[in-house]
């Protein structure tokens, strides 16, 4: 069975954890200290703030950056449902709008069609590894003066014209998540070039505390381990080669697969492919996922079901390209461990079932 997605950790994080029992210093500390300098090189030099998940991350960056009880933050619906959970959280009200179906990233002409005198701020995903236009994005914030918090969860290392997702935005968040292309076991990590937004977002995951005991604010304990730093220190200085190899496999699929549609990657995009996916029009996508199961290939939906119309919102309008999409998309595995046979096989199966009609 070839696995539609397989965690990277080997000796050297076994080590670092054992490196860290053995301090006795197990809540954050230095190790986390290390983790948050290091990663900034990925982001321009901005601040890093690690935090337990991606979906604090969003939830700690949201309030830090002012949101307020009412505000309307606009997200696309085609995404993980922590993207609007983590506005719902800050007090905030998620405005869902659709997709550019070729990116699957959130629509620049839908954020401007959404916006009323409510609208506080934008949250586009930077979804399967595929920079959003953050150019387009960029200007409709400036005019309408929102403020934009990056949703980089699954984007670790990917650019748009030549910035780092993490970058462009008030505040920008990763995850670490263990299938994500670099992990810390679990974790999440805020960035901002603002002082004021990094500190605020230090003080909440902490309590409210910058002095022990003295508490400024109302806060959360969200706080990373130097365990769970220990592990994302390591996967820091893999993490690159990681990605070559994953753009590599998506090459071997884009000039290999047939009777699918591969995916299209946006003029000055850098994607990492933290999923490849496919697009399967006029078959049953589950059918045919099923298929490929049984051939001994996994593969993955995200997303079936628009987070707008998930029980948890229920809220009944159509957003086209968002629907479409959830019927159609399909992840195939492409992570930096599958062999150059596995990819062939990959690209075997998926061809077979779709040139039979699956």
């Amino acid at each position: 069975m070839i696995p539609a997605a397989k965690p990277m950790v080997g000796a050297e994080e076994r080590a670092a954890v054992d490196r860290v029992l053995q301090s006795g210093m197990m809540a954050q500390g230095p190790e986390v200290a290390a983790f948050e300098s290091e990663f900034s090189a990925f982001v321009s030099g901005r601040h890093c703030i690690a935090v337990n998940s991606g979906t604090s991350g969003l939830h700690m960056a949201l309030i830090a950056v002012g949101v307020r009880p009412g505000d309307e933050v606009i997200v696309p619906s085609f995404t993980f449902a922590a993207t609007a959970n983590s506005v719902c959280l800050a007090g905030g009200k998620p405005v869902f709008v659709d997709i550019d179906p070729r990116t699957f990233n959130i629509d620049p002409a839908a954020i401007e069609a959404a916006i009323t005198p409510r609208t506080r701020g934008i949250q586009p995903v930077h979804l399967y590894g595929q920079p959003a236009a953050m150019d387009q994005i960029h200007a409709i914030a400036k005019k309408h003066n929102l403020f934009i918090v990056e949703d980089a969860c699954q984007a670790h290392l990917a650019t748009f014209n030549g910035t780092p997702v993490g970058a462009f935005g008030d505040a920008g968040v990763f995850s670490f998540y263990p299938t994500k292309n670099m992990t810390a076991g679990e974790g999440g990590m805020i960035t901002t070039a603002d002082d004021e937004v990094a500190r605020t977002s230090r003080l909440l995951r902490n309590q409210g505390m910058e002095k022990r005991y003295e508490n400024e604010v109302v806060g959360f304990n969200t706080r990373m381990t130097d365990i769970h730093a220990a592990i994302g220190r390591v996967q820091v200085t893999k993490v690159q080669g990681w990605t070559a190899q994953r753009q590599a496999n998506a090459k071997f699929y884009d000039e290999n697969l047939k009777g699918v549609v591969t995916p299209y990657v946006a003029a000055g995009a850098t994607h990492v492919y933290h999923q490849y996916t496919i697009r399967i029009p006029g078959h049953n996508r589950d059918e045919f996922a099923a298929e490929m199961l049984k051939r001994g290939v996994g593969s993955g939906v995200y997303y079936p079901i628009p987070v707008h119309q998930l029980p948890s919102f229920n809220l009944k309008f159509d957003l086209p390209n968002t629907s479409a999409a959830c019927k159609e998309v399909l992840s195939i595995p492409v992570q930096p461990s599958l062999s150059q046979e596995e990819v062939e096989t990959v690209v075997s199966v998926i061809n077979a079932i779709a040139a039979a009609g699956a």
